[in-house]
């Protein structure tokens, strides 16, 4: 517990999916095509994003702890994606899927979860336009480094989707300089929604 524990607060080390970068027509963004692998995920809904990263947060940190079928721990890894579905309206609930990549370690045949509010989700291929920005993530940056990078793929002609996009998040919350967030949004596959 204390090595995994460590690994949150430190965030130093941590295993990473593995991407392929891809050509970017704008410096101010990258982007990345992600190679289908498994995630251990939790979704929840309500209006706050940050409440609900929190909640789904600690479901899936009570996981890698060992509240599995095999009751093993599982290394911690980064980033922690969170899934955003926007609500029709500003007050309306947002579905919010909170995923921790699994490590290789475990790819295979992740650990089945115990809660039943925890799923294994097998993320297919994913193309993502990324833009990466520091400090403490919340909901205001988060909506101005979203509005930012749909901006600069509007300029550069980029097929996207709007919603849902991606908050991602690499740093444990007691790390205090040098921190890492990003914004993810879907590309668009010719001929598909």
């Amino acid at each position: 517990m204390l090595k995994t524990l460590g690994r949150v607060v430190f965030s130093t080390g941590l295993e990473n999916p593995k991407f392929t970068p891809q050509d970017s027509k704008g410096q101010d963004y990258e982007v990345r095509t992600y190679q289908q692998t498994n995630w251990v995920s939790t979704t929840v809904t309500g209006t706050e994003q940050d409440s609900a990263l929190g909640t789904g947060f600690n479901r899936l940190f009570q996981y890698i702890r060992g509240n599995n079928e095999k009751k093993v721990k599982v290394e911690m890894t980064a980033p922690v994606t969170c899934l955003i579905n926007p609500g029709e309206g500003p007050t309306c609930e947002s579905s919010f899927t909170v995923s921790f990549y699994v490590p290789e370690e475990h790819q295979a045949a992740p650990p089945k979860p115990t809660d039943p509010e925890i799923f294994v989700e097998d993320r297919k291929e994913l193309t993502v336009f990324v833009r990466t920005f520091g400090g403490f993530a919340n909901t205001q940056n988060t909506r101005e480094e979203l509005l930012k990078l749909s901006e600069s793929l509007t300029r550069d002609g980029m097929a996207f989707k709007e919603a849902p996009y991606y908050r991602v998040g690499y740093d444990s919350p007691f790390k205090l300089v040098n921190r890492r967030n990003e914004v993810w949004l879907i590309k668009k596959e010719e001929g598909k929604d």
